[in-house]
């Protein structure tokens, strides 16, 4: 993480070098020395400093690090404060304009000498620094090859012992063996690859050697071999070694000179050896993307049934193993709750759990989440203990400090940890953020990667924009299982994610290590104020307070907690980028708080804040204003000064279930909003403050997510001349005046082909005619629209659409889904249809649909029978469907059970949820 911070205040002291290039005392050229030295220093800190994370290096480099990092804060504070006292005045008019300016400039010199003195200062350290690595050869202590490890103690590989597990301690893998034991016999002669991939600790290694080592695998290949990969490897030793394994699985005698080999030969001696032979070979742990492409070189296709078993973190690494539909992923997840209690006790007590114990024992397997690593660790060490339940209690109460600090826990850490290291440094500072969120929170995606962008953790790519760039950080955290996917909107992308509480764990602890992240829980009065990031937990004392007179954090995040004092914010917290108030009971925003001139995410969301102070304006450097779902209905005419903007996040919703009534709230706006060109969301827009407003909307040509309430028929075709100019518009939302006000939407020659989400709020006369030209949507909503046709008629053909939601869409008497329509549909909601008497499904319609809710449709004469059809639907949801359509489906002797009984879950929503299951019993 020094390196990190490192990088964070290179990229702010070249553009201080091109804007401030005169300052006093010979500074500027001080100022590119200190940049001279650091990327000197930067050279070879992606290795050192990866290295001094461990455990098992010695102090003298851990304490340079820390030193380094420190300095690097320090440089980045002098900075931040320097830009800080430069300001962004607002020009005043003549004569008084020219006294402030004079003013202004007095007390710039003024802080051009003290940042001159405190320069003077950090150059000596840092020259001091880069010293102290050469005289202490740290420099070389860590060169590639070397490991960085002290030569002190050998290091124990932890995995080793998944290779020597004993059958009575595997629990809940038996059926995945007989599967993958049956890939391995069975099927193509063709060479294939099985890829087992996980999280670290879920028992990957253990699953493919009790694989491996299968009774019924004994003379079904010529020649096996079993190959540790790991990290480190380097090819010509496993190839080496993979030869070596081979013949000595045959009982033959290795080729001599085999050592001395080098890889080309060994390549060419191994694929002749293998051409006429059936062969298994397993690679576990592999963490390269380009493993396969190179080894596989070495395993030739013989047509022989040949196969490979990959196992690996990184679901990447295991699609690189895919070349044709034999090979095969096989995703391994943690254990059920049933099975990690069997492993358990299996573990912990030689008999079963003693009654007074088990609470407390189910708690602890709870919070292992799953992972047998965990649960045999946990186990070992409880099995030690005395069963009492005051020795239990005080272990489970103190499980998260043990995890960190119990030696026999040790492992643990240690092969989780791994996943981390392997991190490339642009990713490790996202993956340390998730140490702001609570336990067991669901961290929506869309703020997470907006926080990353205004933390700076992300860089701008050629032609890709800086959201774009966020997805992909947070998708490979996930493709190498260290954040696990919560929810997926119909479309596929990511819209919750979680950690598992174990990975939080290193989390944690890492980000305390480097001075990361301060958790503030409960009662907590203390801080230290090296922190660059503050979330506060359950709270409800003063944090301003306790954190005292000045603080150089960057960020603040509210959790169920409150902030008093909030007007002495500016004057603390002066340097903050982020400021999460969400959800804190906060009504009202003090005017100072437009003094957080550094300030890049503001999110008062949830909150009973009414009216921004005209401060706001001075936030230059504001990229995102969250205001969702609170009370703010006007936004200051200063917004428009804030060119940076990239989000104003504004809706709320209301919604009455009784009628099925749903309205859209959003935000005035103020004429001037066009020059906001850097806005990539706008949600949502009052469009009844005149037409000017709208006819700006124009010059937001990178706007990506525009949602528009209060619409007027008048105005539809002032709305779509200024949306025909956003060739980037991906998601649009439009919601009329109220009920009676028609939208009126034909006026569109060119509408955007990037549109993959389209929501419609109001009356319709017709469903306009462009939506069959948007061959990208994926989402489509329809509200309130009361057509007298049947949409579906349309919709049907969009070729990729994958979730349709009709509520009071229609008022036709009969829905109609041909055989040919809605092919990748896998959503469908009907709700609130009143006049629907049928819905037709005819035989090829609908054929990927997993989700299908339908209700209240009081008129509908019949149960559709073509759900039997729906052979990919799981979930089958009504809402206050009629008493005697639900009877029909009670199991076995209703006469419509044959047209649901192959769906596995289906739902009956009203006073109530009864699933079908107990309808029955409940009737019988």
């Amino acid at each position: 993480m020094a390196e990190i911070a490192v990088n964070i205040v290179i990229d702010k002291l070249l553009p201080l070098l091109d804007q401030e290039a005169r300052l006093l005392g010979g500074v500027h050229t001080q100022v590119e020395d200190i940049k001279t030295e650091l990327l000197y220093i930067q050279a070879f800190l992606m290795d050192a400093d990866a290295k001094g994370e461990k455990a098992d290096v010695s102090q003298g480099l851990k304490t340079w690090i820390q030193d380094l990092r420190e300095t690097a804060y320090s440089i980045e504070d002098v900075i931040d404060e320097y830009l800080l006292h430069l300001g962004n005045p607002s020009q005043r008019h003549r004569f008084i304009g020219f006294l402030c300016k004079v003013g202004r400039l007095i007390k710039k010199l003024k802080r051009r000498h003290e940042v001159a003195s405190k320069i003077r200062d950090i150059q000596k350290k840092v020259v001091k620094l880069k010293e102290t690595s050469s005289t202490y050869g740290f420099i070389s202590s860590v060169q590639p090859g070397s490991g960085g490890r002290s030569t002190s103690a050998p290091w124990h590989d932890p995995r080793v012992t998944s290779l020597f597990i004993d059958d009575a301690e595997i629990v809940g893998i038996e059926s995945q063996n007989r599967k993958l034991t049956s890939r391995l016999v069975e099927g193509t002669p063709k060479r294939t690859v099985i890829s087992v991939v996980g999280m670290g600790g879920l028992g990957k290694t253990t699953l493919a050697k009790k694989v491996y080592d299968n009774k019924e695998l004994v003379g079904y290949f010529d020649c096996s071999a079993w190959i540790t990969v790991s990290q480190s490897f380097k090819m010509e030793e496993l190839l080496r070694n993979m030869s070596k394994k081979f013949y000595q699985s045959r009982k033959e005698a290795v080729p001599e000179g085999l050592d001395t080999t080098d890889e080309m030969s060994l390549i060419t001696l191994t694929r002749g050896y293998l051409q006429d032979k059936r062969y298994v070979v397993v690679f576990d742990d592999v963490w390269k993307l380009d493993f396969w492409g190179i080894i596989k070189c070495v395993l030739p296709e013989n047509g022989k049934g040949s196969r490979i078993i990959i196992t690996t973190r990184n679901d990447e690494v295991a699609s690189s193993c895919i070349e044709s539909s034999f090979d095969y992923i096989h995703k391994l997840q943690p254990l059920s709750p049933k099975s990690s209690w069997e492993l358990f006790c299996k573990k912990t007590f030689q008999g079963g759990c003693p009654p007074d114990l088990e609470k407390l024992s189910l708690d602890i397997v709870k919070r292992c989440g799953g992972l047998p690593l965990a649960i045999v660790a946990v186990g070992g060490l409880l099995s030690r203990k005395e069963k009492l339940i005051p020795e239990w209690k005080k272990f489970s109460d103190n499980l998260r400090s043990e995890f960190q600090s119990n030696s026999h826990l040790e492992s643990i850490n240690t092969i989780l940890s791994l996943s981390y290291h392997d991190l490339p440094y642009y990713l490790k500072s996202c993956f340390l953020y998730l140490a702001i969120f609570p336990e067991d929170y669901t961290i929506r995606c869309g703020p997470l990667t907006r926080l990353w962008i205004a933390e700076g953790f992300v860089k701008a790519k050629k032609d890709v924009m800086l959201e774009d760039v966020a997805e992909e950080f947070l998708t490979e955290l996930i493709h190498r299982n260290l954040v696990q996917v919560s929810d997926v909107y119909a479309d596929g992308k990511i819209e919750s994610c979680h950690i598992h509480d174990l990975i939080r764990e290193i989390i944690l602890k890492k980000a305390a290590e480097l001075s990361f992240c301060c958790l503030m829980t409960g009662e907590a009065s203390s801080f230290d104020g090296g922190f660059r990031h503050l979330s506060v937990h359950n709270s409800s004392y003063n944090v301003v307070n306790i954190i005292g007179k000045k603080s150089h954090i960057r960020s603040i995040f509210l959790y169920n907690s409150q902030m008093f004092f909030l007007e002495k914010l500016a004057s603390r917290f002066n340097l903050l980028k982020v400021l999460d108030l969400n959800d804190s009971g906060l009504d009202s925003f003090p005017e100072n708080l437009g003094n957080l001139l550094h300030l890049r995410y503001l999110s008062l969301r949830n909150t009973k804040v009414r009216m921004l102070p005209r401060s706001i304006g001075k936030l230059q450097n504001l990229q995102t204003l969250d205001l969702k779902y609170s009370l703010v209905e006007d936004l200051p005419v200063e917004i428009n000064r804030l060119k940076k903007l990239r989000n104003i996040l504004a809706q709320n919703y209301d919604f009455d279930g009784d009628l099925g009534m749903f309205s859209v709230k959003g935000v005035q706006v103020k004429e001037g909003i066009g020059c906001l060109e850097e806005l990539q969301k706008l949600s949502c827009v009052e469009a009844n403050h005149g037409v000017g407003v709208i006819k700006e909307l124009g010059k937001l040509r990178q706007l990506r997510k525009l949602s528009i309430t209060k619409l007027t028929r008048e105005n539809g075709k002032h709305l779509f001349a200024s949306i025909t100019n956003m060739n980037r518009l991906e998601s649009l939302s439009i919601s009329s005046l109220s009920e009676e006000e028609i939208l009126d939407l034909q006026h569109v020659s060119y509408p955007p082909s990037c549109l993959t989400r389209l929501k419609l709020i109001g009356p319709l006369e017709k469903l306009p005619d462009w939506i069959s030209e948007l061959q990208n949507l994926s989402i489509v909503i329809l509200y309130g629209s009361n057509l007298m046709n049947d949409p579906v008629k349309v919709l049907q053909a969009l070729p990729n659409l994958q979730m349709l939601q009709l509520m009071r869409a229609s008022a036709v008497e009969e829905l109609c889904f041909e055989a040919t329509g809605f092919q990748k549909l896998k959503r469908l909601v009907v709700l609130y249809l009143v006049g629907v008497k049928r819905v037709k499904i005819e035989n090829g319609a609908l054929p990927l649909l997993e989700t299908l809710l339908v209700g209240p449709c009081p008129q509908l004469e019949e149960l559709p029978p073509g759900i039997r059809h729906l052979t990919r639907l799981t979930t089958l949801e009504f809402y206050n469907l009629q008493e005697e359509l639900k009877l029909s489906m009670i199991p076995s002797r209703g006469r419509n059970y044959k047209i649901v009984e192959h769906i596995p879950n289906v739902f009956f929503y009203g006073n109530g949820t009864q699933s079908l299951r107990e309808l029955s019993d409940y009737k019988s």
